[in-house]
């Protein structure tokens, strides 16, 4: 078993070293620079399986869009009264994967949590790419994508502006804003570590390409000054947009009259839920990257541990929410709500409503024990059971409420035709394919960030 596996005692006084097996600044720049500075041609054979097979899923997304264009959203499964299905869950679901990037950079840099060094890196590159394939979805849901700048609140020829009351504007506005922010936030973080690329690059594509990107970084007390402040100031600006995003995501659905979307408790339950899935989702991209990358030592165990209590909490909180959901349905005395969440545990659905609860609700409760909460292997199963779970808790409030609404005439059971699933496969393709590109040329590790928590590092700034 590597050090980096191993579980450490608990310990009343003094912290456990963070980095493990006694590296030094050295060791640390070597074994992030060693991924982006291997030719091409010597990538590791499990990046080249993973990229092939990401960029299949990719091409098949890309056609699919096109397909889409050219015919139509009829392609698409959505009828009377499922007006709304998979390309709004997947929209949801994407969006949510992008929390816990910013919690993780933000959040805990803010509380001076210092073993976040090791896995922001990720946590935000993760967010930037789940995020831009949430925005795919809105963009091909409306139909006729190429009127799409009608979302923007742009003049145009006819002198009309967008329907300011319309959630669809809101999204615009709440998830570009987060956009925006997170990717400068990724940036500002990346370029001390551009400039520590840069000045081993051998390559003269690779040394201008970073020394573009690097800003002229020299690592000056000056360029350390100004670089620290400008990220805490990105933190400070990014914390509330956390809160935000998912908050007016959900208002799509708290501000309809539907029974079932109707309701107060949306935003604070599909923030706590977007931070469940987004957790998870770093786990599942963290843990077989630490292997390939022989990062064992800079992301051990404590992180992981971490990670899962983190995602033992918020999985609690879900699972709070959704009984909460059933208390003010009773206690409202509204027939047609109460009625809409007997359906969703008893009616058509009931099977995607048990296969939530059971991925939301019961797995994550394993990580009350600790020697299964520093299981790796079951920590990589169960991440991929909450991001399974958490899709499924998208797919239960838009369609068990959409399918039976007030009119029994109109009822009509949701089935999707080949077209929904194809695009929702593909959409991992567009995520991995921009993942694994990072992987391959950025530092997956925030070096700077890293040797600063380091032992050597501490007893410098003491």
């Amino acid at each position: 078993m590597h050090r980096g596996d191993v579980v450490l005692e608990e310990h009343v006084s003094g912290r456990e070293t963070l980095i493990r097996g006694g590296l030094s600044y050295h060791d640390v720049t070597e074994a992030v620079c060693r991924m982006p500075e291997t030719p091409f041609m010597m990538s590791p054979k499990a990046w080249m399986i993973g990229l092939a097979v990401s960029l299949s899923l990719l091409a098949m997304f890309l056609l699919s869009i096109g397909y889409l264009i050219w015919e139509g959203i009829g392609i698409w499964g959505n009828m009377s009264p499922v007006f709304w299905a998979w390309d709004i869950v997947n929209f949801v679901f994407w969006v949510g994967i992008g929390h816990a990037g910013t919690l993780i950079s933000a959040i805990l840099f803010l509380f001076r949590q210092k073993w976040r060094t090791s896995i922001n890196r990720y946590a935000e590159a993760m967010t930037i790419f789940a995020v831009i394939c949430a925005l795919v979805f809105p963009g091909i849901h409306v139909g006729r994508i190429w009127v799409v700048y009608y979302f923007f609140p742009v003049p145009n020829q006819m002198d009309m502006w967008p329907n300011f009351r319309s959630p669809l504007l809101w999204d615009l506005f709440a998830v570009g804003t987060y956009f925006t922010v997170s990717l400068l936030f990724w940036y500002v973080g990346l370029v001390p570590d551009l400039a520590t690329l840069r000045d081993r690059a051998k390559n003269k594509t690779a040394k201008l390409l970073y020394g573009i990107f690097s800003l002229g970084w020299r690592g000056s007390m000056q360029h350390w000054v100004h670089y620290e402040r400008a990220y805490l100031l990105l933190a400070a600006l990014s914390t509330p947009l956390v809160l935000s995003v998912h908050s007016v995501v959900s208002f799509d659905f708290a501000t309809a009259q539907l029974p079932g979307w109707h309701t107060t408790i949306f935003p604070p339950y599909f923030v706590a839920g977007a931070i469940f899935s987004g957790f998870a989702m770093v786990q599942t991209l963290m843990l077989p990257a630490r292997k390939w990358l022989g990062l064992k030592d800079i992301v051990t165990m404590k992180h992981i541990e971490n990670m899962n209590k983190i995602i033992l909490v918020t999985g609690t909180m879900v699972g709070y929410a959704y009984g909460v959901e059933f208390f003010m349905a009773w206690y409202s005395g509204n027939e047609y709500e109460s009625f809409t969440f007997v359906n969703r545990a008893f009616g058509p659905y009931a099977w995607a409503y048990w296969t939530m609860v059971s991925c939301n609700v019961l797995t994550p409760q394993l990580f009350w024990f600790r020697k299964l909460r520093t299981n790796i292997t079951l920590s990589f199963i169960l991440s991929i059971f909450v991001n399974i779970g958490m899709w499924f808790e998208r797919f239960v409030i838009i369609v068990t409420s959409l399918n039976r609404d007030f009119l029994p005439s109109s009822w009509h059971y949701f089935t999707p035709r080949i077209w929904e699933p194809v695009f929702f496969i593909g959409s991992f393709g567009l995520f991995f394919t921009l993942f694994l590109l990072f992987v391959r040329y950025l530092p997956v590790i925030a070096m700077a960030e890293v040797k600063s928590v380091m032992p050597h590092g501490e007893e410098h700034h003491a």
